[in-house]
């Protein structure tokens, strides 16, 4: 009790992890798998943006672009760059799937950092099925373009014969970890900051220490900006070395 009326007189009854919660959007209900909640809303949102930009962004496909088609075709020249230099020219069959990857995370990123927005990545049933569906697809690739030589993948044949049985399972257990460290990786960069944005702005409310909060949520928020272009880079950029291993598996 002493806590909570010590909290209170300083303003700091603030809960940094409560922007994470998933709440209906009618009523104050259980959350079922059929509920309409705030995850489906800035779902639905970032689909939204994304076919804005990229469908009618583009439409009129000028010689001149305007802005959202010079925006749409910095991301298409990126995204194609990237998938040519890490996967080759077998790889760009499958730049429609990354492409997507990409600026769904891109969006969903970058629409979680408006005021009273929900952040999808920075939950793991997000970034866990995009990660999934990311392993599951280059895993059957793999098998269907070159059958049971993508286990060669796991034999370093480069290595010494005695040792290679150690690696193999070494090599084994980091490939069915990947979704696991992709998934999470993207997640909890998206949680780490938004939750520090929000502590900082908690402190805005003690008159003592206001202006060095401000500032602090301002360089944060910055920082958040290009954290959440990097980390949807980097996730292609993953997706693509894993797209290059199942394309080409020997060592």
């Amino acid at each position: 009790m002493a806590t909570e009326a010590h909290g209170e007189a300083t303003g700091l009854s603030f809960h940094p992890m409560d922007q994470f919660i998933v709440r209906p959007l009618f009523g104050d209900g259980a959350v079922h798998w059929y509920t309409p909640t705030n995850v489906t809303l800035w779902l639905f949102l970032i689909v939204a943006a994304t076919l804005a930009l990229l469908v009618m962004g583009t439409r009129g496909r000028a010689i001149v672009p305007s802005r959202s088609q010079s925006i749409a075709e910095l991301a298409y020249g990126l995204v194609h760059k990237m998938v040519a230099d890490i996967a080759g020219k077998d790889g760009l069959k499958y730049f429609p799937y990354i492409m997507t990857l990409f600026m769904f995370i891109v969006f969903a990123n970058f629409l979680g950092l408006l005021p009273m927005a929900f952040t999808v990545t920075s939950h793991i049933a997000v970034t866990g099925v995009l990660a999934l569906s990311v392993f599951l697809t280059v895993t059957a690739i793999g098998f269907i373009k070159n059958g049971a030589h993508f286990l060669d993948l796991f034999w370093v044949r480069s290595a010494p014969l005695a040792i290679r049985p150690v690696l193999a399972v070494i090599e084994v257990i980091s490939y069915f970890v990947r979704p696991v460290s992709h998934s999470i990786r993207l997640a909890g960069n998206m949680i780490a900051g938004h939750a520090v944005i929000k502590v900082f702005a908690g402190f805005a409310a003690i008159a003592a220490v206001a202006p060095i909060s401000i500032i602090a949520v301002v360089g944060m928020y910055a920082f958040e900006i290009l954290v959440a272009f990097i980390q949807a880079y980097v996730f292609t950029i993953l997706t693509c070395v894993y797209l290059k291993d199942a394309l080409h598996p020997s060592h």
